[in-house]
């Protein structure tokens, strides 16, 4: 998390608001394209998203399309050097067409704090899921109000430099 609002009633704040239902309707629409536009202006030293949590922007070829697709994402940087990634879609009923695309396509490619880094996606199933989900639940608590509106199980991916 970003050090200026680590633990602050401004983060408390964030965390509210984006456990809205109005924030999972509107956030969808705009939330990524600033952030990529944002991300292209400072040559991948800012994501705004990664003031409130960590971040990186995921290029995965298309499922379908094998085009490389650009998407900014919340992480959690683990100490191995891997990065956990969240499926929640902010708490939308359908899997966010990334995950789709790395279940098509595990090799893809982060920017990670301005360096481009080759990763591949594995998809966490079982005890091991179990356990990353808890850890993500303490890192993001708005991640159980989004598993709470959904019926599918919420896709969590390692992503693991190459």
């Amino acid at each position: 998390m970003s050090p200026a609002i680590s633990g602050t009633p401004a983060l408390r704040l964030v965390q509210k608001v984006s456990s809205s239902r109005a924030f999972m309707k509107l956030a969808p629409h705009f939330l990524p394209a600033v952030d990529l536009a944002v991300h292209r202006l400072t040559r991948g030293k800012v994501q705004l998203s990664a003031q409130a949590l960590p971040g990186l922007v995921l290029t995965a070829r298309g499922a379908k399309s094998g085009l490389p697709r650009r998407t900014p994402l919340a992480c959690m940087p683990e100490a191995s050097g891997d990065w956990i990634v969240i499926g929640s879609n902010y708490g939308r009923p359908d899997h966010p067409l990334w995950t789709v695309n790395l279940l098509a396509h595990p090799d893809a490619e982060i920017n990670w704090r301005g360096r481009d880094i080759p990763v591949t996606a594995r998809l966490l199933e079982g005890e091991e899921r179990a356990r990353v989900w808890e850890e993500a639940l303490g890192f993001w608590p708005p991640y159980g109000l989004y598993q709470a509106r959904v019926e599918r199980e919420i896709r969590v991916f390692r992503l693991t430099p190459r």
